[in-house]
């Protein structure tokens, strides 16, 4: 039975392109009641802040909404060892942000936006930006999950080398993670500029350069106006030599999607701040790139190999006027390869080319199509949570270590039950 009335459960995620049977939702207070629904259920998937757009997060069983769930972050000063954090899986990157600065920790990275959870985010590779900086998958140094049968499992880079990195990018389909710890290092300060009207010249013809002038660089264009808008995030005390990419110094806080309020956003114009509001774009309390916070956006991703970014930001221009109609925005990050089986920087530094489109999905399919036309032969692989017109098995085809995924799934959750039609699709096409 749902722990909270049905009537005030979630029917939808976050862009509202994905339903939920309300009779078959729940909401658990604690880890017990958890593992006693795993335990009574055939298939079960758990949702957190829901911000993801493909039928990755769909489910076609029970669905359990964790915010709910105790949340509590503690750190390890890291007396002989790594430094790190254990926190309970469910929180949201603003809480677990919140708990780490005050106790004088940091994590090296954030997405664009702070209110997701750390669950969902490790789960489908979420990113941010910067030549060093891996995916927030990346952190994590150990898990614990609940298993098939209401077991708690638990694995860590230490205890299962040859498996963890198939663990954490694992699409929900392991089991539900409940904790997890994180590689972590001490507070830092971080400033954040902005230069508008870059040439988009630049950073396809001196990517290095460009995407290496700070910390964390993202490029926001259109690709049909033939400039960009740098995001520019330094350390304080740190701060790279600067790179004449041309344009202009903003000189008031700008969105990224020309028109909208900056007050969305993270302080700007060189103005140093605590690394947790500056490395996101966004504010906890924005929703994102749609003002009134209701969603209504749909977004797709590919990583590209970092070699093979030039090539793609001319192909991308070549189709800007197909590209800007549909396009709220279009951002370019950079990415440090991992060793995460199912991350999209598996074995690879990679560009990622992100797309905010509008939310008419039937319009946008013919532009998704235009675009991975041209991505694809460059060796892009989609974002796990984000519209691609690939099949699921055409997906885990572009992964090389698909196979040892399916058979630590078979191992781990041997009937299917944290599995969904997509995941189903997936495995069945290893």
């Amino acid at each position: 039975m749902p722990l909270t009335p049905p009537s005030r459960l979630p029917v939808a995620n976050w862009a509202r392109n994905v339903a939920y049977d309300r009779a078959r939702s729940h909401r658990p207070e604690s880890v017990e009641e958890l593992r006693a629904l795993v335990r009574d259920s055939d298939r079960v998937r758990a949702l957190g802040s829901a911000h993801s757009f493909s039928p990755l997060v769909a489910a076609d069983g029970d669905v359990v909404w964790t915010d709910a769930l105790p949340g509590e972050a503690t750190v390890d000063g890291g007396q002989g060892g790594p430094a790190t954090a254990t926190v309970a899986a469910t929180m949201t990157y603003t809480d677990v942000c919140a708990a780490l600065d005050k106790a004088g920790h940091a994590l090296g990275n954030l997405a664009s936006l702070p209110n997701i959870t750390i669950a969902g985010a490790c789960a489908t590779a979420t990113h941010g930006s910067g030549d060093t900086q891996r995916c927030l998958s990346a952190s994590v140094r150990a898990l614990e999950m609940v298993g098939p049968q209401g077991d708690l499992v638990e694995m860590s880079r230490e205890t299962h080398p040859d498996t963890f990195p198939g663990a954490v990018v694992a699409l929900g389909a392991l089991g539900i993670v409940t904790r997890m710890t994180l590689d972590v290092e001490p507070s830092y300060a971080v400033s954040q500029r902005v230069l508008l009207d870059v040439p988009l010249d630049e950073p396809m013809h001196r990517f290095d350069e460009v995407f290496g002038s700070a910390y964390s660089v993202s490029a926001f264009t259109d690709w049909d106006s033939g400039t960009a808008r740098l995001w520019l995030k330094d350390r304080v005390g740190e701060e790279a030599p600067r790179v004449r990419a041309g344009g202009r110094a903003a000189r008031e806080p700008v969105h990224p999607v020309p028109g909208r309020d900056p007050g969305e956003c993270t302080g700007q114009l060189g103005v140093g701040g605590p690394w947790h509001e500056r490395l996101p774009h966004f504010l906890h309390a924005a929703a994102g790139s749609v003002p009134d916070g209701s969603g209504d956006e749909r977004q797709s991703e590919y990583f590209v190999p970092r070699a093979n970014a030039p090539a793609a930001i001319e192909a991308l221009r070549g189709i800007g006027h197909l590209l800007e109609p549909v396009l709220s925005t279009s951002e370019v990050r950079t990415v440090r390869g991992d060793d995460l089986w199912l991350s999209p920087a598996y074995g690879r530094d990679s560009a990622a080319f992100h797309f905010t489109w509008v939310s008419d999905e039937e319009a946008l399919q013919p532009v998704i199509a235009e675009v991975e036309e041209r991505l694809l032969p460059l060796g892009a692989r989609p974002h796990w949570a984000k519209l691609t017109r690939l099949a699921p098995g055409e997906v885990f085809g572009l992964y090389e270590r698909s196979a040892d995924f399916k058979r630590l799934a078979g191992e781990l959750d041997p009937a299917g039950t944290f599995r969904n039609p997509f995941v189903d699709a997936l495995l069945a096409d290893a």
